[in-house]
């Protein structure tokens, strides 16, 4: 039939296979090899061949599952613990110093971990292997692979524009201004000045530009500006308030925004620029560290900049001199990337999509003199008098629509930016955030008096109620059980106990036992020719009304029979301890009575 070579499967051979299969399994173990070398010999081809084509057209038996098939000797808590080991000895940069083969050695030797089984027959220790320990780690969602990746994370949006804006700092490291009178804007030399020669950076440090980048989040426009020196919160300011304010026919990008969003650093958040927030009324919102992408908008954004300006500088016929030279070209090329670059998440441009901000959203900014005094003037502290009043800057301004203010209590103020007499004060609303209110100074009749003033005998004013006149009415109402204030004022006229006497004030001492102190030895006073004082004689009644009220429930009826008998002239007020002492004595222990009355 010739070689195996060339055999294709067919109906025949199939058949032919399947009958020496079939045969081979009757066969039983041990004599299938004779059966095997015979079907060979008789289809004309090798052994090898013939168990290669009884493979393909044979079903092989499933192995039996074990039963511990899916299990792992490795627990949670040991998977944890390897992580933990891992990830402490990682860089900041997310390099792993500890390998897996390492964590598990020192924690295995140190006892934190067994990763391992013990065989029940032969009480053998079998250590897990490093992949399968691996392996199990991530069935757990606990290998660094897994931990390290990020989390996820939200869409952000904005209302409207003007709504959020974004700002972030960064350093230009290709260009410095020189010093020197004349000389141009510089590229700086990667070779000269890399971040190795430390001594070359600080020679133009305080030459070095930075840019402050600044967008609304809703219709994507960039402003950039460039300063000199470092990240500071006067250079901050200095960049808010251009972008803020109106600029010219060709940018309209201008105003105060509602919110303001800046990384932690310490410009950003400084008292400088905090105080322009606050005097503004603009929330101020810092990001989380190592979050980046909360303002990944105004990231971009630098990175535009850097990419579509900055590389144009090198080309110029007439380099930039000074910081207004290079300002003035960036601008340039601002309001011409505003103006004529198509954003892909709006399709539109983005001064386009900015001029559709209303008159409500779009809060004139004061003049920058104004934004300026702002930033170096912090909000300060005025106590509230009787009359809900404050002074301040030789003014007087009622602070009665401020909510939670009380008299004697102490708000923080500061001055308005579009009135030079208005004030503005800072509170916490209900959610927490810090909310401006505009005030307008009181005003003077001709005769000195606030206008606000009622008139006598023609008017009655009265303030609203402020929290504490709240608080204290529904205290009052409290204490008398009332439901309304004017039973309040009719219980507490009649006298009643507060909280219908449910409180009993002497519960604490009633409740408390006086533990029985043991009598101290002492010394008899040497009262020489010094006339004796007699104790006082109690009658019957009378010993008795005070052992009762010093024994409590210890007294019975029958000690005053007791007294009696004992005692028939009387008791000395000099011996109630010792009859105290004797009646809480157990009933078992005799009592006498000796020398007419003196109790031993």
């Amino acid at each position: 039939m010739g070689t195996s070579r060339g055999w294709r499967m067919n109906p025949a051979l199939l058949e032919q296979l399947q009958a020496v299969a079939a045969e081979a399994q009757a066969a039983g173990h041990g004599n299938k090899s004779a059966i095997y070398d015979a079907a060979a010999a008789n289809m004309g081809m090798s052994r090898g061949t013939l168990l290669r084509k009884l493979k393909a057209v044979t079903l092989a038996p499933q192995r039996k599952r074990r039963c511990d098939a899916g299990e792992s000797a490795l627990t949670q808590e040991e998977a944890r613990i390897i992580s933990a080991y891992i990830l402490e000895a990682c860089r900041n940069n997310g390099k792993r110093l500890a390998s897996l083969k390492d964590a598990v050695e020192v924690l295995r030797q140190n006892g934190m971990i067994q990763a391992g089984r013990v065989d029940e027959e032969t009480g053998e220790f079998r250590p897990m292997t490093e992949s399968a320990i691996a392996k199990a780690m991530r069935n757990f969602g606990l290998h660094p692979d897994q931990l390290g990746r990020p989390s996820p994370k939200q869409y952000l949006r904005s209302k409207h524009p003007n709504h959020v804006w974004q700002i972030d700092p960064s350093l230009c490291v290709l260009y410095y201004m020189p010093a020197a009178k004349g000389e141009y804007l510089q590229v700086m030399d990667e070779k000269a000045f890399y971040k190795n020669k430390p001594a070359n950076i600080r020679r133009i440090e305080k030459e070095r530009v930075w840019r402050y980048v600044i967008t609304d989040h809703t219709s994507g426009v960039i402003y950039v500006h460039y300063v000199l020196g470092a990240e500071s919160g006067k250079n901050l300011v200095e960049a808010f308030i251009g972008a803020s304010q109106k600029k010219g026919a060709s940018d309209p990008f201008q105003g105060v925004p509602f919110m303001v969003m800046v990384d932690p650093g310490s410009a950003n958040t400084g008292a400088v620029f905090r105080n322009l927030c606050r005097a503004l009324g603009i929330h101020l919102q810092v990001n989380e560290p190592g979050k980046p992408w909360a303002k990944g908008q105004v990231e971009k954004s630098n990175d535009i900049v850097e990419r579509s300006f900055e590389h144009r500088i090198k080309f110029m016929r007439d380099l930039p001199q000074c910081l207004d030279d290079i300002n003035s070209a960036g601008w340039a090329w601002m309001r011409w990337f505003n103006a004529h670059q198509i954003h892909t998440r709006t399709n539109r441009t983005r001064y386009a999509v900015w001029l559709t901000i209303s008159e409500q959203q779009l809060q004139i900014a004061p003049a920058a003199k104004v934004m300026r005094e702002l930033a170096v003037h912090a909000p300060e502290k005025r106590k509230v008098s009787p009359h809900l009043t404050i002074s301040y800057r030789s003014h007087t301004y009622s602070v009665a629509d401020i909510p939670g203010v009380m008299v004697g209590e102490s708000v923080e103020v500061t001055r308005s930016p579009w009135h030079d007499d208005g004030a503005q004060v800072i509170y916490l609303n209900d959610e927490g955030r810090e909310v401006m209110q505009a005030l307008e100074p009181m005003k003077r009749d001709e005769y000195g008096f606030f206008e606000e003033g009622a008139m006598l005998g023609e008017e009655y004013k009265a303030h609203a109620d402020t929290k504490a006149d709240t608080e204290r009415k529904a205290i009052e109402r409290l204490v008398t059980e009332s439901g309304t204030d004017e039973e309040a004022a009719t219980k507490r006229k009649a006298k009643a106990v507060p909280f219908g006497g449910k409180v009993d004030p002497m519960k604490p001492v009633t409740d408390t036992p006086v533990p029985d102190y043991i009598p101290k030895r002492g010394t008899e006073l040497d009262l020489g020719d010094t006339p004796r004082v007699e104790a006082v004689r109690l009658t019957h009644v009378q010993a008795a009304k005070r052992l009762a009220n010093r024994m409590g429930d210890r007294w019975e009826p029958t000690h005053f029979q007791w007294l009696q008998q004992r005692y028939p002239d009387g008791v000395q007020e000099d011996q109630l301890d010792d009859i105290e002492t004797a009646l809480s004595r157990p009933a078992a222990q005799p009592l006498r009575v000796v020398n007419g009355g003196d109790q031993q």
